[in-house]
């Protein structure tokens, strides 16, 4: 008799790839025009991104260079989860933290997901902060990816560990 074929979903952020975006945004803030004199910045602080700068709308700009070079390293913006602008002092500051992990509350609404829409036979299990899947049949697993690819979930996943 075979044996189950499965797969691991995770949602995990690439640091090193969040971290040279970051360095490149601090470049492109550091030398585009209309943040001169503005004292606009960027920077880690603990597992958060911070930004800073004199008004509301510069602050916005900031995320917005962040978010564009997290596209373009292939990073997805569900893994970051920008605040909303605060007032601190002379400045606007905007916190996202990382967003690692499945929280339960995620991953039974991703096992639910599988139960209703996927194929018969493919079992889910929570363990810890990922979700393991396994069927029979490894077509069946295909499905289920293609099934959580089309959602439009409120976290960034990952399928690994296939086998």
């Amino acid at each position: 008799m075979a044996a189950d074929s499965s797969f691991d979903i995770v949602s995990k952020v690439d640091r090193q790839e969040v971290d040279n975006a970051l360095n490149q945004a601090v470049k492109e803030v550091q030398q585009r025009y209309d943040f001169k004199g503005t004292d606009a910045s960027i920077a880690w602080s603990g597992e958060t991104i911070l930004m800073r700068a004199n008004s509301e709308e510069r602050v916005k700009a900031v995320l917005d260079v962040l978010q564009t070079k997290l596209i373009k390293r292939q990073v997805s913006l569900k893994a970051i989860d920008p605040g909303d602008p605060k007032p601190s002092g002379k400045e606007y500051r905007i916190e996202a933290p990382l967003k690692e992990g499945l929280s339960q509350e995620n991953a039974k609404k991703i096992s639910k997901l599988i139960r209703e829409g996927g194929p018969k036979g493919v079992k889910t299990q929570i363990i810890g902060e990922e979700l393991r899947v396994s069927s029979k049949s490894r077509n069946d697993l295909q499905t289920v990816i293609a099934l959580l690819k089309g959602e439009d979930l409120d976290v960034a996943l990952q399928f690994v560990n296939y086998r």
